[in-house]
């Protein structure tokens, strides 16, 4: 369960690093998009209100990413994520969490996103 809530905030906030800034670029692993996403599991599950530990993930994962490389390779692994535990995240709560969150993205949060856009 936790590895689907993983998935699926970390392909959330890839979704959301993808219209962030540019900067050079390091290369991001899907182990740093999971780990910062992890406290997110509980919020992504069940709703309700994102704990202060999520959002800090939330914004590292835009600290991470800011170039569209890198923003690319975390929203693929936020997708792979997400696919394999896609009936445990409720996905009201995943497009809002970065509003909740006050990370703005500029782009909606959904299951389909293309992460070459």
């Amino acid at each position: 369960m936790k590895g689907v809530a993983i998935a699926m905030v970390s392909f959330l906030l890839t979704f959301a690093v993808l219209v962030s800034m540019v900067q050079p670029s390091q290369a991001i692993t899907c182990q740093q998009v999971d780990t910062s996403l992890l406290p997110c599991i509980s919020y992504l599950e069940n709703g309700g209100t994102p704990s202060n530990e999520c959002c800090n993930g939330v914004r590292n994962i835009k600290q991470i990413t800011p170039t569209t490389p890198d923003r690319r390779a975390a929203c693929e692994c936020i997708k792979q994520a997400a696919s394999r535990y896609q009936s445990a995240i409720k996905a009201d709560a995943a497009s809002q969490l970065p509003k909740l969150c006050a990370v703005d993205i500029g782009v909606p949060i959904t299951p389909n996103i293309d992460c070459n856009q």
